[in-house]
């Protein structure tokens, strides 16, 4: 197997670039190197209760990052929705497929873990608010069973619109 890559982190570019790298050649100067104070602000606004708070707090995890690393390289960097649908594209998120807000103890079961794009990712994102009861202002459904297997999960990726 060669050099790990990932696509370029700018929205719309697919080239792919060593996977210690952020952005390709091309957009690298379009984005600030203070990007941690947007980042910080978001994550202020983001952590209003301790419960967000600590699930936040796991992604910046040493355990985290190298079940991340695992999944990514798992998956060939394929988003696993779309490649279910029969498409191929490059993924760049890691996302639970029971969320975690619905089953904490699935966090780090490597088994839960799946490789999405943006575009699949937000569609489970709906998806799961509308199952589970996830996400703000929503009440969590506990008579909800737990999709363990992303071909029972009712998203067709080319019927998304790209992101």
């Amino acid at each position: 197997m060669g050099s790990k890559v990932h696509t370029c982190a700018h929205q719309g570019c697919h080239k792919l670039i060593p996977f210690d790298d952020r952005y390709c050649t091309q957009h690298i100067a379009l984005h600030p190197r203070d990007t941690k104070r947007f980042d910080k602000a978001y994550n202020v606004k983001r952590q209003h209760d301790s419960k967000t708070k600590e699930r936040i707090a796991f992604y910046q995890t040493k355990q985290w990052k190298q079940l991340r690393k695992q999944v990514i390289e798992r998956d060939n960097g394929l988003d696993q929705y779309a490649l279910r649908d029969g498409l191929v594209v490059p993924g760049k998120l890691v996302d639970h497929i029971v969320p975690i807000e619905f089953a904490p103890e699935l966090k780090d079961d490597i088994n839960n873990l799946v490789l999405t794009s943006m575009a699949s990712h937000k569609a489970k994102t709906e998806w799961e608010q509308t199952y589970y009861g996830t996400g703000k202002k929503n009440t969590i459904n506990r008579s909800a069973v737990p999709v363990r297997e992303i071909k029972y999960i009712p998203i067709k990726f080319n019927e998304l619109k790209t992101i």
